[in-house]
């Protein structure tokens, strides 16, 4: 039986919406409304603990717009997911109180282990379905977490999430614009040291399929098709080298942002946080040995659209 369901996720940089119709016996998942906001709700939370005030506003006024196409395509069910930056933040019950207010519904401040899970299930449930070999490893790069899942059509068998994201990142080590090669082997060391310490719980190297996700890996694979536009259609699913990602992470990391934002793919929101994420993702690809990545539009909205089904 199809359900009309509304999925939201909020993370560190950027707020989403997935309104879709799904029907867990026929195994399909149709999209009627996918958009993305970037709010930086995270701005500022590595260094403070808290929420920003004009963070908090910025995502509140998206939660606004939302909850208007959440009722015009009267979506019977809705889930509003909250990960890294609010788990982090003091002040998280001022989130929590204005998001309620706006949906009428308790936002979940879920933790790194259940982010993963639904990331996990929003990426490979296709993948699985159409023979891709599995164990997969899914990389969640975010804006203040990482999720990195080890499992197969059966589901999760590990997990864990490291809060180093492309924002933290961005943070704690880009000072200089593009960064200097110290501030670079810097950023590389704390990305490493971030895996090393996701590789104590999953066991990296059992996968046979790196799956990556979000939007630094999403922009990552425009970059290296060379695309004149952001095309999600020509993103999914793509393969792309272990060789394309160093060198795109390379070019990002040497461009300054006015030579980023002028990329035709590059979302405003991503130009000054960019070439963090791809650092992280490079830097995965080289620990895992790994001959090449598979893009998925698909992430942790798909995850709860399903769980939002009972699938």
């Amino acid at each position: 039986m199809t359900r009309r369901v509304a999925a939201i996720d909020c993370g560190t940089n950027s707020i989403r919406l997935l309104v879709a119709d799904v029907d867990p016996q026929a195994g399909t998942l149709v999209d009627l409304d996918r958009r993305m906001e970037v709010v930086r709700l995270g701005q500022g939370v590595d260094r403070t603990g808290r929420l920003a005030p004009e963070a908090l506003d910025r995502t509140l006024d998206a939660t606004v717009r939302y909850a208007g196409a959440i009722d015009a395509f009267g979506a019977d069910a809705v889930r509003f997911v909250a990960t890294s930056a609010s788990r982090d933040a003091e002040n998280r019950d001022d989130f929590v109180d204005g998001v309620r207010a706006i949906l009428g519904i308790e936002p979940e401040v879920v933790s790194g282990e259940e982010e993963a899970a639904l990331s996990f299930a929003g990426a490979t449930r296709e993948l699985a379905a159409d023979g891709v070999p599995g164990p997969y490893l899914v990389a969640d790069i975010g804006g203040g977490s990482t999720e990195l899942v080890l499992g197969d059509g059966s589901g999760v068998r590990a997990a864990r999430s490291v809060d180093v994201g492309c924002v933290r990142l961005t943070e704690r080590h880009f000072a200089a614009d593009p960064p200097t090669r110290a501030q670079v082997a810097a950023a590389r060391e704390d990305a490493e040291a971030a895996i090393s310490l996701a590789a104590q719980t999953v066991p990296l190297r059992e996968a046979r399929t790196l799956v990556g996700v979000a939007g630094s890996v999403t922009t990552v694979a425009a970059m290296a098709l060379d695309l004149p536009g952001y095309d999600s259609r020509a993103i999914h699913r793509a393969r792309i080298s272990a060789d394309d990602v160093r060198d795109v992470t390379e070019r990002l990391l040497s461009s300054t942002a006015a030579e980023r934002a002028a990329l035709p793919f590059m979302h405003p929101g991503r130009v000054d946080v960019i070439g963090a994420g791809a650092l992280l993702l490079a830097a995965l690809v080289d620990r895992l040995a790994a001959g090449e990545v598979v893009v998925s539009e698909h992430d942790i909205l798909d995850g709860i659209a399903w769980s939002l089904a009972g699938a």
